[in-house]
This record gives structure tokens, sequence and C-alpha cells, in this order.
């Protein structure tokens, strides 16, 4: 079943980390099953705490999705998000 990785950021803090990121993590997706839905545009509050921005990655299934965030390429991408800004990431199941 469809899932998808989704990355609120809540606020940046280090642009010079959150662009090494921007520079190394488009690499990781190779050879993993992914599709980008959104990243970082325009958004709409509707209710509570409105993110700096959001990330919306599909994959054919949880397992796939957790085999890209979990792989040494991303791990070492994601240590200069880590550093950028914080975030809340969670991998959901469609329906």
């Amino acid at each position: 079943m469809t899932a998808y990785a989704i990355f609120i950021r809540d606020k940046l803090t280090d642009p010079a980390e959150f662009q090494a990121y921007s520079d190394t993590v488009g690499e990781t997706f190779k050879g993993h099953p992914a599709k980008i839905l959104a990243a970082y545009g325009k958004q709409e509050k509707l209710e509570g705490i409105e993110p700096d921005g959001v990330v919306i990655i599909e994959f054919p299934d949880i397992a796939s999705a957790r085999a890209w965030y979990d792989s040494p390429e991303y791990q070492a991408a994601a240590k200069h998000r880590w550093k950028a800004a914080s975030y809340n990431v969670v991998i959901v199941e469609g329906v």
C-alpha cells in the first residue's frame, strides 16, 4: 500500500547547513522508488501552528520509505538537515 514520508520543518536555524542538505539529498533517491509530491511550496495554514516548510514524498509502501530513510546515503545527508532546522518527520500509509 502506498506510503508517504512527510517532513514538516518548524524553524530553519542554519541556512548554510540546509544548503548542504539541499545539495546532497537529491542523490539519495537514486535506486529508490520515490516521487516528490510537494517540496517547500506555497502553503495555506488552516489550523494549528504554521510550518516553515513541508515536503511530501510518495513510496510504494512503508518498507520502501524506510529503506530510503535508513539508507547510508540519506543518513549522511540528513546530518546536515538535523543541524539546519527542527523537523517533525513521519511515514504514513495511504488508504
